[in-house]
């Protein structure tokens, strides 16, 4: 009895025990992959049931303000870029107005499955999910889809579930949206480096035209810079950033090839291009100055405050001739000597258009960042002699410039408009700034010439001869005579003296209160048909006026305003003046000098040759 008891109590051999378990494991083996595949088959239902919910759940939510506010463009007569206003330099514009070419180029740089996959790339979020749980280096490679979504609709925090949000969204968006719905908003909000948000933005910023005029190479380009914006947007100014997106443009350009978005002869000749300098140079400080006067011109036309009209996506078009402000403002900071013992110099010069009030020229400073107050515009310059033409018995002005000869310190707009009424005949015509404003390629306001008669023709005819100098004593309308429209008075000083005086051909007016040592401002104004300008000369000292007199460098004032005077309407193209008469205008040598870039010795040895002339 004990020996079988320890018979039984004696263990099997193990591998007795393991051949058990196979059996058992084979008898036993569908059973069990039945219940494995049921746990699969309901944590797979579980996911989809979750994916589900969460999609339906998961709103496509609205823009956050950074990607809905908008800058405003001014730009000028010609629509060269002048500049613009507003928290981002952004604005919407619609496909049609991104050539082809371009949006190829960014879908070949960025997501070359875009159209036709379901807006998420399932590698790519895989890699920023190990990314985000081992702590690598963050990852990219999300689709034009998700990149929307990320850039404009959610924000840029990076952990699991919001990746999963986006992924949602960019799904959802896709079967909502069209592809080119899509591709439109990315194109408007993505950035490429320069401040610009948006296609059109860069567009301006690295090539100086609008994305409408974008090239194959500049498509190119831009779709290279999304990458990585920050160190491509020096391209143009640094050698190792320009030539290594020079290579990633030629990857872009070889994709496009490979897909028929450009043909091989379009690769072939595709050249790399130019970029505007970066970063902008300080030439554009004086430039506020317009952007002042126009965006408050363009503000009261729509009825609506600056601060909107900044924010609002608008485009100007202006009146203003950059080239000539430019070179105006040049040939003022060439010319004025530096400030001494605390005394400055100020000019400001306006061009207008007579009959027509357009605003041609407006330099009401030299630096906007020091004086943001424009001496053109609101600058209240003593007059003395300058409305004398107007004083004179059997001149009758009509509104607005009844009470111009009783003001003692006219702006130099309101001065100018009234030069200008002469030289339209009497047609007083309001100055104007905005010619247009359009807003996504649509029109909102067209400006109209405002006109209205403020003066006789005859009157405007007799004052003009009068400061032109051909009414002599003998002459029947001359001043006093019994055939003249009234006593007249004095006859007008018809231009300043010395430096190239007696050969203005068009007629012009020098003035000022004060004469000699004492002159304490200095007008000079110039007109033609085509042209009414006025440059006023003014000192001050701690915010109080003092003397022009000995602040004008080698040239008495009344001298130096003629000289600016002349130069300028030679820089304008001496509009209404014809035959050799033009090349005498002072400063016309100068003029030249410093269109084509002399420097500042150059041009004052040709004004000493000008007051040598004959």
């Amino acid at each position: 009895m004990t020996t079988r008891r320890r018979a039984l109590r004696t263990p099997r051999p193990l591998r007795t025990r393991l051949r058990t378990l196979r059996t058992y494991l084979r008898r036993t083996r569908t059973r069990r992959l039945r219940r494995v595949l049921a746990a699969l088959l309901v944590l797979f239902l579980t996911a989809c049931a979750g994916l589900v919910v969460a999609y339906r759940m998961t709103g496509i939510p609205d823009p956050h303000p950074e990607t809905v506010s908008q800058s405003t463009v001014f730009v000028d007569a010609e629509g060269e870029y002048l500049g613009r206003r507003g928290p981002v330099d952004r604005q919407d514009i619609s496909l049609k107005q991104v050539p082809r070419h371009v949006q190829e180029a960014v879908i070949a740089a960025e997501n070359r499955s875009f159209r036709t996959d379901s807006g998420v790339a399932p590698t790519a979020i895989l890699r920023a999910a190990i990314a985000t749980v081992t702590g690598g280096e963050r990852q990219g490679g999300s689709t034009i889809t998700q990149q929307y979504v990320k850039n404009a609709l959610l924000t840029p925090e990076q952990s699991l579930s919001r990746k999963a949000r986006e992924a949602l969204i960019a799904v959802k968006l896709d079967r909502t949206h069209s592809k080119d719905d899509i591709l439109e908003g990315y194109l408007n909000t993505v950035y490429f480096g320069r401040g610009a948000a948006g296609v059109e933005s860069a567009a301006r910023n690295y090539f100086g035209v609008g994305a409408k005029d974008l090239t194959v190479s500049q498509g190119a380009a831009l779709a290279g810079i999304v990458n990585l914006p920050s160190y491509y947007e020096r391209a143009g100014a640094d050698a190792k950033v320009t030539g290594t997106l020079e290579r990633r443009w030629a990857w872009v350009l070889d994709a496009m090839a490979d897909s028929g978005a450009i043909s091989a002869r379009e690769r072939t000749a595709a050249r790399f291009p130019a970029f505007r300098f970066y970063p902008p140079g300080d030439t554009d400080g004086g430039r506020q100055y317009l952007i002042d006067a126009a965006s408050a011109e363009a503000a009261d036309r729509l009825g609506i405050t600056e601060d909107q009209l900044a924010r609002g996506g608008y485009k100007v078009h202006t009146t203003f001739d950059l080239g000539l402000q430019d070179e105006t403002a040049e040939l003022v900071r060439d010319r004025t000597p530096k400030d001494a013992k605390g005394v400055r110099l100020h000019t400001a010069v306006v061009a207008t258009v007579p009959g027509d009030g357009a605003v041609r020229v407006l330099y009401g400073g030299a630096d906007y960042a020091h004086q943001p107050f424009n001496d053109a515009v609101d600058g209240a310059v003593e007059a003395g002699t300058a409305t004398e033409p107007f004083t004179y018995a059997g001149i009758r002005l009509g509104e607005p410039l009844t009470g111009l000869p009783k003001e003692a310190a006219p702006t130099p707009m309101r001065l100018n408009s009234a030069y200008a009424t002469v030289a339209a005949g009497g047609e007083y015509a309001t100055p104007y700034t905005v010619t247009k404003i359009t807003r996504g390629g649509r029109t909102v306001h067209t400006a109209r010439p405002k006109t209205r008669t403020a003066m006789g023709e005859k009157e405007a005819a007799v004052v003009t001869e009068l400061m032109h100098g051909s009414l002599g004593p003998d002459s029947p309308d001359s001043p006093g005579s019994p055939d003249s429209p009234g006593a007249l008075g004095t006859a007008v000083k018809p231009v300043a003296t010395g430096v190239g005086a007696a050969f203005l051909p068009v007629t012009s007016h020098a003035a000022g209160a004060g004469s000699g040592p004492g002159a304490r401002t200095v007008w000079q104004s110039v007109y033609s048909p085509r042209l009414a300008l006025t440059v006023a000369l003014f000192a001050e000292r701690g915010g109080k006026p003092v003397r022009v007199a000995g602040l004008t460098g080698e040239y008495p004032p009344a001298e130096h305003a003629a000289l600016q005077a002349g130069e300028v309407w030679r820089l304008a193209g001496s509009p209404g003046t014809e035959g050799p008469a033009a090349e005498a205008l002072p400063g016309a040598e100068a003029g030249a000098d410093a269109k084509s870039g002399a420097d500042a010795e150059a041009r004052a040895e040709a004004g000493a040759g000008a007051k040598a002339g004959p």
